[in-house]
C-alpha cells in the first residue's frame, strides 16, 4: 500500500491512507476530580506545546482534542513514530513541581490504513482500531497495529516487542499488537513507569511498649515480624517489610506522613504491656485516605504464645485488618462512580460482591470487573475473577445461556493466561471454567497442577483440585487436598466458600457427617450459594434424614427454582461418573423435579 501526502485541501471527504495516532491521559477522571482546574491547565499546556514544537516538524495535523485525549494525523508511519517519541519527551514539562500521584501521564495508540478524511475529523475502522489498541497501552506505552509495524525497521526506526494476539473491546476476533519504543542498540521498551494498583497496600508499624523498659522493645518487633507474615499469604494484599517500617516506630508521626515515604494506603500499629507472662496489645489500623481508624480491638494473651504465634491473637489480628479493609474498600466501592474509584477499590469491591451472591450485587461486580479490564487490559487478576464470574453464575442458576457463559468464561481464562502465565489465580480459574463449564477434567487437572508447582500453598488450587477428585468419586484423594485448603485459608473472607467445597468432598468420601458440619458452617456465613444446599441435601439423604433432606431441597428451589435432576446431571461434572448417579437420585428423592 502506498502512502500519500497530506491533500491541500480537505474540505471534501475522500478515501486516503493515513497514520493515525491516540493519545489519551491515563486516569484523567481521578485527576479531574481531584484537581480540576490544575490538570486542565497543565493538559492545554501539554496540547499547545505538541501543536505548536512536534507536529509541524513532522507533518502532522491536530485533528481533535479534548479534556484528556488528541487524535493526530500523519503522511508516514516513520513521522508519526518519531512525533510519538517526541509527545512522550514534554510529559516531563507539565509535571514539573507536581505530586507524582498527580503526574500527567500518556498511553497511545497506532494504526495506518485507509479511511476517510475531512477537514474536521477521520472516519472508519481504522480509527476504531486505533483507540481500542490505546487501551492496551499502559502509562508511557505505545502500542501499534501490525499495520504500522510492517513499515518499521526495528533497531533503526524503534524497539519493537510483539504483544502477540490481542483481544480489543467490541472486535469478535484477536488483533496482533507490538509496543513500540525509542530505537537504540539495547532493548529499551519498559513497562510503564505508574501502573494501577491491584491490590491496597499495609505498612505494620513495631508495637510500642508503654512502660518504656529496654528488655521488652524487642517484643514488638516480633510481633510486627508475625503479623507481617501472616498478611503477606493474603492475596489480597501488600505488604511493607518490617526493615521499612521500624524506623517509624515510637515516632510522632502522622499517618499521611507514614504514607508519604512508605506508599502505603493502611497503616497498623499499636501498643503493648508485659504484665508478668501475659501482653495485652491495644491495636488500630488507621486508613490514610481519610486519617481515621477504620478497625481497633484490644487483646490478651500468653508471651510466649503470643509471640511464637500459637495462641490465635496474630491470626485475629490478621482476620480483623483484612476484614476491615475489605469493607472500607467494598463502601468506597458502593458509594463512588466506576471510574472515579482506585484500581484497588474496584478489585476488593467485585471480590467481595461476587461472594454475596445476592443478584443485584453479582451483577455489580462484574461491571467493577468490566471497568479493571478496561482500565488494565494486560493484567492477569481482573481476567481471572471475570472467568470465575461467569462460572459462579451458570452454578447459582442464573444464566441465561450456558454454552455463551461458558464460552466467555473460556475466553476470559485465556486472556488472564495470555496477560501472565505464571499467575496462579489465572491457572486456578481456568482450571475451575475447564472443570465446571467444559468438564474437561483432564486439562483442568493440568492447570491445578501448574499452579500448585508455582505456589504449593496455593490454597484455592488445592481447594478445586479437591473438588475435582470428588466429582470423578476419588473421595480419599478430595478430602485430603480440601482439607489442606482449609489449612492454609483459616481465616480466609470467603471461608464459606472453602467450607462449601470441602463439603463436596467429604460427600464424595462417604464422610456424610463431615459434610453435614462443613454445609452448616458455610450456610450461618452465606445462604445463597446453591452448591452448599446441594451437598447438604445430598448428604442428609443418604443418612436417612428424609425430612431434613426434603427441606433443604425446599430451600434450594427458593434460590434456583429452574433447577431438574436432568438438568444437574448435564451441568455438574459429575455426571459422567457413579458419584453423579448416586447424588442426582439423592437429590431426586429430597423433592428435586426429575
Amino acid at each position: 500500500m502506498v502512502e500519500h501526502d497530506l491533500p491541500n485541501a480537505l474540505d471534501n471527504p475522500a478515501w486516503v491512507v493515513r497514520t493515525i495516532l491516540f493519545v489519551d491521559m491515563v486516569e484523567s477522571v481521578r485527576l479531574m476530580e481531584e484537581n480540576e482546574a490544575d490538570v486542565v491547565r497543565r493538559w492545554c499546556q501539554f496540547v499547545a506545546a505538541v501543536e505548536r514544537d512536534i507536529l509541524p516538524s513532522h507533518a502532522g495535523r491536530l485533528v481533535k482534542s479534548h479534556g484528556d485525549g488528541m487524535l493526530l494525523e500523519f503522511p508516514v508511519v516513520a513521522a508519526a513514530v518519531k512525533a510519538a517519541f517526541a509527545i512522550q519527551q514534554v510529559v516531563p514539562d507539565v509535571n514539573v513541581g507536581v505530586e507524582s500521584s498527580q503526574h500527567i501521564l500518556l498511553r497511545m495508540g497506532m494504526h495506518s490504513g485507509q479511511l476517510i478524511a475531512d477537514h474536521h475529523d477521520l472516519y472508519g475502522t481504522g480509527v476504531n482500531l486505533a483507540s481500542r489498541l490505546t487501551g492496551l497501552a499502559g502509562p508511557g506505552e505505545i502500542v501499534v497495529s501490525a499495520d504500522v509495524r510492517d513499515r518499521l525497521t526495528p533497531v533503526l526506526d524503534a524497539d519493537v516487542e510483539d504483544l502477540g494476539a490481542c483481544h480489543l473491546k467490541h472486535l469478535h476476533e484477536p488483533v496482533r499488537a507490538y509496543r513500540v519504543g525509542p530505537p537504540g542498540p539495547q532493548p529499551v521498551i519498559e513497562p510503564g513507569t505508574w501502573m494501577p494498583q491491584l491490590r491496597p497496600t499495609v505498612a505494620v508499624i513495631p508495637l510500642v511498649e508503654r512502660a518504656a523498659v529496654p528488655e521488652h522493645q524487642v517484643v514488638g518487633e516480633v510481633l510486627a515480624d508475625e503479623i507481617i507474615a501472616a498478611l503477606s499469604r493474603s492475596s489480597e494484599l501488600d505488604v511493607i517489610s518490617r526493615l521499612s517500617t521500624t524506623v517509624f516506630r515510637g515516632r510522632d508521626t502522622s499517618v499521611r506522613e507514614v504514607s508519604r515515604y512508605l506508599t502505603a494506603n493502611y497503616v497498623l500499629s499499636g501498643a503493648y504491656r508485659k504484665v508478668g507472662r501475659r501482653l495485652r496489645l491495644n491495636v488500630e489500623l488507621a486508613s490514610v485516605e481519610t486519617s481515621t481508624i477504620c478497625w481497633s480491638d484490644s487483646l490478651e494473651g500468653n508471651a510466649h504464645g503470643l509471640m511464637s504465634g500459637k495462641d490465635g491473637v496474630v491470626d485475629h489480628i490478621v482476620a480483623g485488618v483484612g476484614m476491615a479493609i475489605m469493607n472500607r474498600e467494598l463502601q468506597r466501592a458502593q458509594s463512588h462512580s466506576l471510574p472515579t474509584l482506585e484500581t484497588y477499590t474496584l478489585l476488593m469491591g467485585a471480590i467481595a460482591l461476587i461472594h454475596r451472591l445476592s443478584r443485584q450485587d453479582f451483577d455489580r461486580s462484574r461491571q467493577m470487573l468490566q471497568v479493571l479490564t478496561e482500565r488494565v487490559p494486560r493484567q492477569a487478576i481482573p481476567w481471572a475473577w471475570m472467568a470465575k464470574w461467569h462460572v459462579l453464575r451458570v452454578q447459582q442458576g442464573w444464566s441465561d445461556d450456558v454454552a455463551s457463559d461458558a464460552q466467555l468464561a473460556l475466553d476470559c481464562a485465556r486472556r488472564a493466561l495470555n496477560a501472565d502465565p505464571q499467575c496462579t489465580l489465572a491457572l486456578v480459574s481456568s482450571g475451575f471454567v475447564h472443570t465446571n463449564l467444559l468438564k474437561r477434567l483432564d486439562v483442568a487437572e493440568e492447570l491445578y497442577a501448574r499452579a500448585l508447582q508455582i505456589n504449593p500453598n496455593e490454597a484455592l488450587a488445592w481447594l478445586l483440585k479437591g473438588t475435582l477428585h470428588a466429582f470423578k468419586g476419588e473421595g480419599a484423594l478430595a478430602v485430603e487436598h480440601t482439607e489442606r485448603s482449609l489449612k492454609l485459608s483459616p481465616l480466609d473472607p470467603h471461608r464459606y466458600f472453602f467450607d462449601s467445597l470441602a463439603a463436596t468432598a467429604a460427600l464424595s468420601a462417604g464422610h456424610y457427617n463431615r459434610a453435614i458440619e462443613l454445609a452448616t458452617r458455610s450456610l450461618r456465613a452465606n445462604r445463597t450459594h446453591t452448591s452448599t444446599f446441594r451437598a447438604l441435601a445430598i448428604s442428609q439423604w443418604q443418612l436417612g434424614l428424609e425430612n431434613e433432606a426434603r427441606a433443604t431441597v425446599h430451600e434450594l428451589l427458593r434460590l434456583d427454582p429452574g433447577l431438574t435432576v436432568t438438568q444437574y446431571r448435564e451441568r455438574n461434572p459429575s455426571g459422567g461418573y457413579e458419584t453423579g448417579k448416586i447424588w442426582s437420585n439423592a437429590l431426586l428423592g429430597a423433592g428435586v423435579p426429575l
